[in-house]
C-alpha cells in the first residue's frame, strides 16, 4: 500500500486579528467602544448604551459623566448608516435629561441633528431627531438656534410622516418654537395650517392635541387666521366641538376659535356657516367650566372691535353671558362679568344687558370671592355709565349698599369701580341722596388714602359728585376725609390732581369745610399749583377761588379785597394784611393768644339772641360740635373764660343796641353815657343774663362774644336806608349812617388828632382779649368803618366790594348808574365805580380814578 500524503494547513496571515467576542458588564467600557474604528462594535456599542439610558435618569446622568455625550456628538454624522441611527437614538433619549441638554447646546448639536431630517433618511432617524429637538427647543437659545439653522422647513415637511412617531415629535417641536414671534411669523410662509389641520384626523390624542396647541399660537396672527378659514379649519373645529368622543379637545379648539373670534372675516365666516350659533350654544349646554370660561375670555377680548360687538349682537351673545352668570364657578362668572363689561360698548348690548343682566350683577357684589366681586363691579361701573336706565335698574335691585359696601373690598380695581358705579347713579338726585344716606361719604374716606392712582382718582371723583350735599361735606369731615383729599394735591398723577382740584372745589362750598381745607393746607397747595404750568388744571383755580370765597377772613387778610358777590356773614374777623409765609390763624387759635399791642381783631357777630341762647343749649347738650357763632369751638384757660364774659361797663355801652330806631338812639346813648334810665338797665340785665349762661358755658368751650350792637345796628339801617328810592341814596345815607357810629366826621388836616388807637386799646384792655366785635368800636378809623360799611350794606342788600389799602386804610367801591344826559331821556348809561368817602365827607361819591379818589386812598 502506498503512504498516504499528509496535507498541511496554511496558517493565516500574520497581520489579520482574530475575532473577540466579549461581554462587558460596564456602561464605561461601552462608552469606551465608542472610540473603536468598527462599525459594528460602534453600533452594538451605541445599541447597549440606548437601552441603559432608557432605564432612567440616573443612567443618562452616568453616561454624561463618562463622556458619552461627547463621542456620540462625533458619531450622529457618521457615514454608516447603522451606526448614525444608534448614536441619534441615544442622544434621543438622554436629551430629556437637563444637564445633558445643556451640555448639547455647549456643544452646538442642533445643527447636525437638523442634517438628519433629510427625506431619504430612516425613518428610525427621523423619530429620534425631532424627539432630540423637541427636548433642546425648551430653552429659548435652542429656538433661535433652529429657527436661523433652517430647522423649521423640515419640522413642518414630516408632519406628514406617515410615523406617527416622527408627527408627534416634529408637531411638538414646531409648538415650542412658535412660541417665539420670529418662528411665529415665519411658519406662516412656510404653509403650516394644512399638514396641521391634517393631524387633527390623526388616531392619537396627543398628536390632535399638540395640533391644536400649535394652531392656538399661530392663530393669534391675522394673517394665519386668514389662511385657518381658507383652509375650513373653522368647520373641522366646529366639528370636533360636535364629537362627544373629542371632549378632551373641546378646551384647546375652543382656544383656536377664540382667536378666530377677534378677526371680522372669520367671525363673519362664522356667522355665514351658522358655526356661531353654534359655538355659544355649544358655551350655554356646557357642563365643563373651564370651556365655558375660555370660550368667554374669548368673547371678551373679540368684543373690544366694535364690528365684532355688533355682530356678537345679532346672535344675542346677552342671553348666553347672562346665563353663565349663574353659573356656579367663580371662574365662569369672572369670565363673563368680564365679557359683558367689553360688550358694554354696544348700545343695544347695554340696554339687553341691563333688563335681566343687572339683577345678577348686583348679587354678585355679596360673593365671597374678591375676583368675582371686582369682575362684577367693573361690568355694572360699564352698565351704568351714561345710562340713567341701567342706574335705575341697579337700585331697583337694591345695588346701592352692596356698591357702598365694595368700597371696603380688597382689591383696588373693586374700590375704583365701585366709586364709579356710584358716580354714575349720583347723575340722578334720587339715587344721589339715597347713596348719602348709606353713609358713601364716611365709606369714601379710605379709598382716598390709597396708593392705587386709579382709586385716588376716582374716590376723589366720587367725593365730588356727592360732596354738593351739606350734610355730605360734614360726613367727610368728620370721618377725616378732608386730610387725605388735600394730600392728593400733590399727586404726581394728573388725573388724580385734578378730581382732587375738582372735589376741593365742591368741598368749599360751606365756610366751616373751606376753613378746615385750609387749615390742612389746601390753600398754600393749591397756589403753588396754579403757579406751575406743569401742575395746574382747570379746576386748580376754581378751588382756590371757592376756598378763598367761603373762607372771607382768610381771603381779606391774603388778598385785601372782597368783592360784591363776597357778603360776610357771623363769624369774619379782620386780623390785618397777613405777610407771605406767615400762617393764618383761626379765630380760636388768636383767642387763645395773651393780650398784646398788636392790631385788634375786628370781630363780625350779629347773631340774635335767640340764637346764641339756643346755641348755649346745644353746646351743653354736647350734640354741637361747631358752634353757630364761628368756624371752630376750642376749650379754653381759666383766663380766657372768666374773659368771655362782658364787663358791666361793656354791657351800658351795648344797651344802645337794643333799640330800633335812628331817632331814639341818639338820646338813649346820651342817657347811657350818664349812666342812666330804666329801660336801659332792663337791657342791662338781659345781656347780663345772656352772657352769664355763656359765661358757664365756657367750662367746656370757648363761644364769641355776641355783638348785639351791630345787630341793632343792622336793624336800624334797615328800616333807615331800605325805604330811600335809588342806590345811590342808599349808598349815602349808609355811609353817612356808618360815620356816625364810628365818631362822625373828620377834618383832613385833624386827622392825626383822631386818637381812635387809644380807644381800640381800651377796648382791648377791658375784653382782655385781642378779639374786638365791630360794635364795640366808637372811634373808628377807614377800615374799621369800611368792614362796617361792607357788614351792613351786605345784610341789607347793598352791593358794595371791601378794599384794603396801605397804612391802616380801608374803603368801599359801588357801582352806580350815572343820570342820563340832558335832553337825552332814556339813555342807559353803564355803571360807574364809586368810592365812597366815611372820613371827611360821609356820603360823598369819588369816581374811581379821580383824584380825589386816589388822594382818599394814600392819604
Amino acid at each position: 500500500m502506498g503512504k498516504k500524503v499528509k496535507k498541511e494547513v496554511e496558517p493565516p496571515p500574520k497581520d489579520v486579528f482574530d475575532p473577540l467576542l466579549i461581554e462587558s458588564k460596564t456602561a464605561a467600557t461601552a462608552v469606551l467602544m465608542l472610540s473603536s474604528p468598527e462599525e459594528e462594535v460602534l453600533a452594538k456599542a451605541c445599541d447597549a448604551l440606548y437601552k441603559f439610558a432608557s432605564k432612567g435618569d440616573e443612567n443618562k446622568v452616568t453616561l454624561l459623566g463618562l463622556g458619552a455625550v461627547e463621542h456620540l456628538c462625533k458619531l450622529i454624522s457618521h457615514e454608516d448608516p447603522i451606526v448614525r441611527r444608534n448614536a441619534i437614538m441615544v442622544f434621543g433619549i438622554m436629551a430629556s435629561n437637563h444637564d445633558v441638554k445643556k451640555l448639547l447646546r455647549e456643544l452646538d448639536v442642533t445643527n447636525s441633528l437638523i442634517s438628519q431630517l433629510a427625506p431619504e433618511e430612516d425613518v428610525v432617524i427621523h423619530e429620534f431627531a425631532t424627539l432630540c429637538l423637541a427636548h433642546m427647543a425648551v430653552e429659548h437659545t435652542t429656538k433661535l438656534h433652529i429657527f436661523k439653522q433652517g430647522g423649521l422647513e423640515p419640522l413642518i415637511r414630516l408632519l406628514g410622516s406617515p410615523d406617527p412617531d416622527v408627527q408627534k415629535n416634529s408637531v411638538e417641536c414646531i409648538y415650542l418654537l412658535v412660541q417665539d414671534f420670529q418662528s411665529c411669523a415665519a411658519v406662516r410662509g412656510l404653509n403650516v395650517i394644512p399638514p396641521l389641520l391634517e393631524l387633527l384626523k390623526s388616531e392619537y390624542p396627543v398628536i390632535q392635541l399638540l395640533a391644536l396647541k400649535t394652531l392656538e399660537v399661530i392663530s393669534k396672527d391675522t394673517e394665519t387666521r386668514i389662511t385657518l378659514g381658507e383652509n375650513k379649519g373653522l368647520e373641522c373645529l366646529l366639528k370636533i366641538l360636535e364629537t362627544n368622543e373629542f371632549s378632551d379637545l373641546h378646551v384647546e379648539a375652543l382656544a383656536v376659535l377664540g382667536n378666530c373670534l377677534e378677526d371680522v372675516h372669520a367671525l363673519q365666516l362664522l356667522q355665514q356657516t351658522g358655526g356661531l350659533k353654534k359655538l355659544l350654544s355649544f358655551v350655554g349646554v356646557s357642563t365643563v367650566p373651564d370651556i365655558q370660561k375660555n370660550a368667554t375670555k374669548a368673547i371678551a377680548k373679540a368684543a373690544y372691535d366694535s364690528e365684532i360687538r355688533k355682530i356678537l349682537n345679532e346672535e344675542e351673545v346677552e342671553k348666553t353671558l347672562i346665563n353663565l352668570l349663574k353659573i356656579d364657578n367663580d371662574g365662569v362668572k369672572v369670565a363673563a362679568s368680564q365679557a359683558i363689561s367689553a360688550m358694554c360698548e354696544n348700545s343695544a348690548s347695554k340696554r339687553a344687558f341691563g333688563l335681566q343682566g343687572i339683577p345678577q350683577l348686583v348679587q354678585l357684589l355679596n360673593s365671597d370671592s374678591e375676583k368675582v366681586k371686582e369682575a362684577a363691579v367693573t361690568a355694572l361701573a360699564n352698565l351704568t355709565a351714561a345710562s340713567p336706565g341701567n342706574a335705575s335698574a341697579v337700585a331697583e335691585a337694591e345695588g346701592i349698599k352692596p356698591l357702598v359696601n365694595t368700597l371696603n373690598a380688597q382689591r383696588d380695581q373693586a374700590v375704583a369701580n365701585a366709586a364709579t358705579a356710584l358716580t354714575n347713579l349720583a347723575t340722578q338726585e334720587l339715587f344721589r341722596i339715597t347713596i348719602q344716606g348709606c353713609g358713601v361719604m364716611r365709606a369714601l374716606a379710605e379709598p382716598l388714602r390709597s396708593t392705587n392712582s386709579q382709586v385716588q382718582s376716582k374716590a376723589a371723583f366720587a367725593v365730588a359728585a356727592f360732596g354738593c350735599d351739606a350734610d355730605a361735606r360734614t360726613e367727610l369731615r368728620n370721618a377725616g376725609g378732608l386730610r387725605p383729599l388735600v394730600e392728593l394735591l400733590h399727586s404726581k398723577n394728573a388725573e388724580v390732581r385734578r378730581n382732587a382740584c375738582l372735589a376741593v372745589t365742591v368741598c368749599a362750598s360751606d365756610e366751616v369745610t373751606a376753613v378746615e381745607l385750609c387749615r390742612l393746607g389746601a390753600l398754600d397747595i393749591l397756589k403753588e399749583m396754579n403757579l406751575s404750568i406743569w401742575r395746574r388744571n382747570k379746576f386748580s383755580e376754581a378751588a382756590l377761588e371757592n376756598l378763598f370765597d367761603n373762607n372771607l377772613s382768610q381771603k381779606y387778610s391774603q388778598r385785601g379785597y372782597l368783592s360784591s358777590s363776597n357778603v360776610i356773614t357771623d363769624g369774619f374777623y379782620d386780623c390785618g394784611q397777613i405777610k407771605p409765609g406767615v400762617k393764618f390763624l383761626s379765630l380760636e387759635e388768636l383767642s387763645m393768644q395773651e393780650l398784646t399791642d398788636r392790631r385788634a381783631i375786628i370781630f363780625i357777630n350779629a347773631k340774635p339772641r335767640e340764637d346764641v341762647l339756643a346755641a348755649e343749649e346745644k353746646a351743653q347738650d354736647s350734640s354741637y360740635e361747631q358752634t353757630p357763632l364761628s368756624p371752630a369751638l376750642s376749650r379754653k384757660s381759666s383766663r380766657e373764660k372768666t374773659s368771655s364774659v362782658v364787663s358791666p361797663t361793656e354791657e351800658k355801652q351795648e344797651l344802645p343796641g337794643q333799640q330800633s330806631s335812628l331817632s331814639k338812639r341818639s338820646t338813649r346813648e346820651k342817657v347811657l353815657r350818664r349812666g342812666k334810665g330804666k329801660k336801659e338797665e332792663e337791657k342791662m340785665k338781659e345781656v347780663t343774663e345772656v352772657m352769664s349762661k355763656v359765661q358757664d358755658l365756657g367750662n367746656s368751650h370757648w363761644l364769641p362774644p355776641p355783638d348785639f350792637i351791630l345787630l341793632d345796628y343792622i336793624n336800624d339801617a334797615s328800616k333807615a336806608i331800605l325805604p330811600l328810592t335809588t342806590t345811590r341814596e342808599q349808598v349815602v345815607a349808609l355811609a353817612q349812617f356808618v360815620a356816625n357810629k364810628m365818631g362822625g366826621s373828620i377834618e383832613r388836616d385833624k386827622l392825626h388828632d383822631f386818637n381812635w388807637e387809644l380807644h381800640i386799646s381800651e377796648i382791648e384792655f377791658e375784653l382782655k382779649c385781642n378779639i374786638v366785635p365791630i360794635g364795640k368800636v366808637k372811634k373808628g378809623t377807614f377800615y374799621h368803618r369800611a368792614l362796617l360799611f361792607k357788614v351792613v350794606a351786605d345784610r341789607i342788600g347793598i352791593g358794595c366790594s371791601l378794599v384794603r389799602g396801605e397804612y391802616n386804610r380801608a374803603w368801599n367801591e359801588v357801582e352806580l348808574v350815572d343820570d342820563s344826559p340832558q335832553g337825552i331821556a332814556g339813555l342807559l348809561l353803564p355803571p360807574q365805580v364809586y368810592i365812597v368817602d366815611l372820613m371827611f365827607e360821609p356820603g360823598f361819591l369819588m369816581k374811581q380814578g379821580s383824584a380825589e379818589a386816589d388822594q382818599y386812598k394814600h392819604i
